[in-house]
């Protein structure tokens, strides 16, 4: 085994350029320069950034400006311009919730080989999030959560390699780093700056030699060479610990960080200056904000030294801190009130920026996946606000990036950030107390809040660490604020996900979502049916046809189970999946007929569950079960239809996430940041009902996915994520989406949809359950069978049930208030005939009135309660359905009430128990009780002599 060595990274264009390896002085690490006189890799901490007042480039730029710069440069060479993906990353992959580099666009069909790309080679300028340096932004003058990736890619098998989307190579390793050499220099950047650092990746199976590129203090850009797979036997072992091998698949993944490249092209002291010039100027008045000259010229002095404030690198920030002072000779504390409103209205810009893209493609604030993601990103925000002096509105500061970014969904992502804030008020309110009570606890113990108790409070109710640490201090407890908090939040709800991002490596983690729709497949290691042919589907050539041919190609006895699971060479049949059950039906021969209980797939393999063995070999006669079929055909598309009806009522932020399909009545599970209500249910079955009365065919189609992603958006995968290079689609009026189930021939087949409820199934997701077709029919009968039975109880019209039963419903609250009076009057009452009726429990005069009232437990409760207040001990006993005792203690008197009912009940067969003053408890032994308190007063004597 061996690492990586020097080959990998010794470049004929190195050579050929002039290069010379060195070894950093600093820290370490190899790195290439045309500087024969460079001592030290360039990168913080073991340099600063040098283009601060002194721009790298011969012009400046904005964002705009150079991202054409750079998508023109690599068009001129040869690259097709690729259109960027959302930042919802779970909009078109399963295995991760938010877009962090652009390899991630093509992550995993097109890295594996098993689809080619949509261009080869390309260049694209990728959106992108990253949640793990968040705590880094504002501070280190580079950091931004939401940035874009500028980056061309290049995909590439091995010669000798066959069965891949693509074959050959296009270029690799020199073209790469020459390409970004070129393009430097048509920046009129200095190359002799320029340090190309070795850096071998490794991230989610993969692994590869990659390149860093430094210029003038910071990394612009990372060059990836993507070329190994995760291998217990490889040759190579990586800083993970992990062996690796060769790929047949090779893969440049380069990344250029288009805000950095801005930043550098100004000079500015900090990438925040010139992304968002205006919104900065924005913070810094609305703020008050107002730096002298002396003030302005020692922000600019720290700046240069910012990116030591790596919470990675660094041993802590105050550390960090401190030294930054001292090499600029000013106090810490001084540098500390300077610097940290600059640095919150900084991660406010920037949060802002990301909280639009998030909203603007569809992310819905939840507890749960990306949604909560957004939701910590919104909290930390308002929160920021609030401890600078921001007093703009949230919504209005999203709006600003919203419309810098060009969304149209606007109005809805303001309405979704005022509904957030309100949930978040009420869950500062709980919150609260339980922050209070645990601050108590661990000043008790003189010990800290634990960094898992924050992070719980995070989780729970949202509050903020400071916050914590304010409350904290007021109950005498301690908290230690990890520098990294808010990554440890973001890991928290994140998973790896099977490719780590490449570019820009010091922004880097990875999220996992779930998908919902997609044709089943149940994996299995059974290497029998791995050797049987894919079963031909039949049901997609002609979904009303429920007749079929088929030859039984094998029968396998189910283990532990009495059936078979038969398989044909093609099918009527469809598997369970993307939500819809299974056909049922039966299998014919001449000799004998099975039922088919169950169908599913495995591995290409459909398998039948019959009860009784058919026959290998034999030819058989398959009929699906008609009815089942046709309901199920017409709840699926009405599943479409809702879906469709429900963004054009609701927003286009609506997305499916989760459905299931059924015969009687089907749900779909909606991102939506608020109840659905009544008037909105009955808006989104009008629209539903619409499109059914238009009678518009159902079209399937299988392009493309490139094709398809192009013409129609990710959307198209509201039910997940199909494999292969040509998905199906299904057209349903406008909706258009990727579906493996069976469809109705046109929308009026369905007759009807009813919606019958809808429900808040988590935290920003709704779910609406509906019946279509003949179950529809069926469901409004019955609703209209319920209204009349209950109009005929109420002796009223079925229109006027509603204000009947609203009449009879106050007044059966009033009653029940009127009940609850006599009670209490009854209760003092038989307290003052108590009273007469007191026992001596000691010689101090200590008294209690004993008594069984055979009422029920408010009356016994109320009762008890009445009597304590004249300092006297209560023993009372029901014995209706079964035997019940009450306790109540005055303050003066010690005896535990809970002892007492304890062995009371104890008596009667049963339990109970309480606090010391107040108890109750019981048994199923009436027969006992008159015995049980009869022994009461002794009871009461020896538990006060105890």
């Amino acid at each position: 085994m061996s690492e990586l060595d020097e080959e990998e990274y010794r470049l004929d264009y190195f050579e050929q350029e002039g290069f010379t390896r060195k070894e950093c002085d600093s820290c370490g690490t190899h790195f290439w320069t045309r500087d024969e006189t460079r001592e030290t890799c360039g990168e913080p901490p073991c340099g600063q950034y040098d283009f601060i007042g002194n721009p790298g480039f011969d012009e400046s730029y904005t964002l705009k400006s150079m991202r054409e710069a750079f998508l023109s440069f690599f068009e001129e060479h040869g690259h097709d311009r690729i259109d960027p993906y959302p930042v919802a990353a779970s909009r078109w992959r399963d295995d991760v919730l938010l877009t962090q580099a652009s390899i991630y666009d093509f992550q995993p069909l097109v890295t594996s080989g098993q689809a080619p790309p949509p261009a080869n080679p390309l260049c694209i300028s990728q959106p992108s999030i990253r949640m793990n340096d968040i705590q880094n932004v504002g501070k280190t003058g580079r950091h931004t959560m939401a940035f874009e990736m500028m980056a061309h890619h290049a995909f590439n098998t091995r010669e000798d390699a066959e069965g891949y989307a693509y074959h050959g190579e296009v270029y690799w390793k020199d073209q790469t780093v020459q390409y970004c050499d070129e393009f430097f220099e048509s920046m009129g950047a200095n190359l002799e700056e320029i340090t190309y650092i070795e850096d071998p990746w490794v991230g989610g199976g993969n692994a590869g030699p990659a390149i860093e590129v430094v210029y003038r203090g910071v990394e612009l850009a990372t060059l990836v060479f993507m070329s190994m797979e995760q291998d217990p036997d490889g040759e190579y072992e990586m800083k993970d610990g992990n062996r690796y091998s060769k790929m047949d698949t090779y893969i440049v993944d380069t990344g250029y960080g288009l805000e950095r490249w801005v930043w550098v092209s100004q000079g500015t002291p900090t990438v925040y200056e010139a992304v968002y010039p205006e919104m900065i100027a924005f913070l810094k008045e609305n703020a008050a904000i107002e730096l002298t000259d002396e003030e302005e010229a020692l922000v600019h002095r720290a700046a240069t030294l910012a990116g030591n404030l790596d919470i990675d690198e660094a041993e802590d920030m105050e550390s960090a801190r401190a030294n930054i002072a001292d090499e600029l000779g000013v106090d810490v504390e001084r540098l500390r009130s300077l610097m940290e409103p600059l640095e919150e209205m900084y991660a406010i810009a920037d949060h802002s920026r990301t909280l639009a893209y998030m909203l603007g493609d569809g992310i819905v604030p939840s507890n749960v996946d990306s949604g909560y993601l957004v939701r910590m990103v919104l909290r930390r925000t308002k929160r920021l606000a609030d401890t600078v002096g921001v007093d703009a509105p949230l919504a209005e500061l999203v709006d600003m990036q919203a419309k810098r970014l060009g969304y149209t969904n606007r109005d809805t992502i303001r309405d979704i950030i005022q509904t957030e804030l309100e949930k978040y008020r009420d869950t500062l309110d709980r919150g609260g107390r339980r922050v209070r009570q645990l601050a108590d606890e661990y000043a008790e113990r003189d010990e800290p809040l634990s960094t898992e108790e924050l992070i719980e409070l995070y989780d729970s109710h949202g509050i903020q660490p400071d916050m914590v640490a304010e409350i904290a201090e007021e109950h005498g407890a301690t908290v230690e604020i990890p520098d990294d908090f808010f990554s440890l939040v973001a890991a928290r709800h994140s998973e790896d996900s099977a490719t780590e991002p490449t570019a820009e490596s010091d922004e880097s983690t990875a999220e996992t979502g779930d998908a919902e729709d997609g044709q089943v497949e149940k994996q299995s290691d059974d290497g029998h049916i791995a050797e049987l042919p894919a079963t031909d589907q039949l049901y997609y050539d002609d979904q009303d046809r429920m007749e079929f041919e088929a030859i039984v190609l094998d029968v396998i006895e189910r283990e532990g189970d009495d059936g078979y699971d038969v398989v044909l060479d093609q099918t009527m049949f469809y598997p369970e999946g993307g939500g819809q059950p299974a056909d049922r039906g039966t299998l014919s021969t001449d000799d004998v007929t099975v039922d088919v209980q169950d169908v599913q797939r495995q591995d290409g393999v459909i398998l039948h569950h019959t009860t009784e063995d058919p026959g290998k070999g034999e030819f058989i006669r398959g009929q699906i079960d008609t009815i089942r079929r046709q309901r199920l055909m017409a709840h699926h598309t009405a599943t479409h239809i809702i879906g469709h009806a429900t963004r054009k009522a609701l927003g286009d932020h609506i997305r499916q996430a989760g459905a299931q399909k059924g015969t009687d009545s089907s749900r779909l599970d909606v991102t939506h940041y608020e109840r659905i209500s009544r008037d909105e249910r009955h808006r989104i079955e009008r629209i539903a009902n619409q499109i059914v009365r238009d009678n518009t065919p159902v079209v399937q189609e299988w392009p493309d996915r490139h094709v398809a992603e192009e013409q129609y958006g990710f959307d198209i995968y509201q039910g997940g994520i199909p494999p292969g290079t040509d998905i199906r689609l299904i057209h349903v009026a406008d909706d258009v989406q990727a579906c493996a189930g069976t469809h109705v021939g046109r929308t009026g087949d369905i007759g009807c949809i009813k919606i019958i409820s809808t429900e808040r199934v988590q935290d920003g997701v709704e779910r609406i359950v509906f019946a279509a077709g003949d179950a529809a029919v069926e469901t409004t009968q019955r609703t209209e069978s319920a209204l009349f039975s209950t109009a005929e109880v109420l002796d009223v019209s079925p229109r006027d049930v509603p204000e009947t039963a609203e009449r009879f419903f106050e007044e059966w609250k009033e009653r029940g208030k009127q009940i609850d009076s006599l009670k209490e009057q009854l209760a003092e009452i038989r307290a003052q005939a108590g009273s007469d009726e007191t026992i001596d429990v000691d010689s101090d005069g200590t008294t209690a009135v004993v008594q069984r009232l055979d009422g029920d437990e408010e009356e016994l409760r109320a009762t008890a309660t009445a009597i304590v207040e004249d300092d006297t001990l209560a023993v009372l006993a029901s014995g209706q359905e079964s035997a019940q005792f009450v306790v109540a203690v005055p303050e003066s008197v010690a005896i535990n009430a809970g002892e007492v009912v304890s062995e009371l009940a104890s008596r009667v067969g049963g339990g109970g128990g309480g606090p010391p003053d107040f108890a109750q408890g019981g048994g199923p032994d009436v027969s006992a009780l008159d015995d049980a308190l009869a022994a009461a007063p002794e009871i009461l004597k020896e538990k006060l002599n105890d």
